[in-house]
């Protein structure tokens, strides 16, 4: 079988991707300042080597300070699929932190590039995530690829992601560009941070909770990697979001509901407050985003979970 190189693969999507890969027959490298500390940290077996088995999954060095991707790990791939990229709800929004936000994914889009460019190999396609931080503020009808980008730091942070991974096809490399929605996932990330409160009986509607999320479960997401991987037509851009977008509201308490049955109380957290504590970030919680599934879908992706209510349940029970 493949091949996968993963960048970003031990974060929450790289984990439950290498796990379906697996799962199906791939072989899956992920790449690691830091190797040995990574394998342990998988219970993979102790080896002397940067580049190293244990098993199906494989760990191989990476700096992209340094620009160095090992070439041995590089010549084994088949696929990449590129995640890399410091998580942008991590901390609060300072200049410092926009600028590492940004560089994170340009200079590893960068590296791939470099290295591709230079080094023999196989490579036949370039699975790389990007966000539907490209859009702004609903105007009306749902946002599709074409959309123009909107002129906010996660626009302009998604417009050069995207950009900077667009050089790979001057090698002659396939190359889909996926804008992820909010992801699902008992692992980490909005579902987790939605729980804490439902787990003492409170839905915290943010804002007027009228504001749209557009989301994906991670099991969808992971197989819509592994469609992209699979499927020779699919180039270039693709939402990759649920069909049916749903509010802050109906997402938070769908989340107490299932945590707690009748037995929750809904909270408004204001406005004001949300920009206190958040700052810039609070932004992208206000903010309305309809986006529209109709091209992966077109490509034969079909979502097992379609609707937030059939997610959570699976998620949560």
């Amino acid at each position: 079988m493949p091949t996968v190189l993963i960048t970003g693969g031990t974060g929450m999507i790289g984990t439950a991707l290498s796990r379906l890969l697996m799962q199906q027959g791939y072989d899956v490298i992920i790449l690691s300042r830091n190797p040995i500390e990574t394998a342990s940290q998988y219970r993979a077996s102790s080896l002397q080597n940067s580049f190293r088995p244990s098993g199906k999954i494989f760990y191989a060095r990476w700096d992209t300070d340094k620009m160095f991707l090992d070439p041995q790990a590089l010549s084994q791939a088949d696929y990449i699929v590129h995640l890399a990229g410091e998580g942008v709800a991590k901390k609060r929004w300072t200049k410092k932190r926009k600028e590492e936000i940004k560089r994170s994914r340009t200079q590893s889009s960068e590296l791939l590039f470099q290295a591709l460019s230079k080094q023999t190999n196989k490579v036949k396609a370039i699975v790389s995530a990007s966000a539907v931080g490209w859009y702004g503020q609903d105007s009306g009808k749902p946002f599709v690829e074409t959309d123009p980008v909107s002129m906010d730091f996660l626009g302009e942070t998604c417009k050069a992601w995207e950009e900077s991974i667009d050089q790979v096809q001057s090698l002659g490399k396939r190359l889909v560009k996926y804008r992820l929605g909010l992801a699902l996932s008992n692992e980490g990330g909005a579902l987790v941070e939605f729980k804490r409160p439902a787990r003492l009986g409170v839905a915290a509607v943010l804002g007027t909770g009228q504001q749209i999320y557009s989301w994906i479960h991670i099991d969808d997401l992971c197989r819509a990697f592994v469609h992209a991987i699979e499927t020779n037509e699919m180039n270039g851009v693709y939402n990759l979001v649920a069909p049916e977008p749903v509010t802050n509201k109906e997402m938070v308490v769908g989340i107490a509901q299932a945590m707690n049955g009748k037995f929750y109380i809904p909270f408004k957290v204001p406005t004001f407050l949300l920009k206190l504590i958040l700052g810039e970030m609070s932004i992208e919680v206000l903010k309305s985003a309809t986006v529209d599934s109709s091209k992966i879908q077109a490509t034969g992706f079909n979502f097992i979970y379609s609707n937030v209510k059939s997610a959570l349940r699976h998620l949560i029970g």
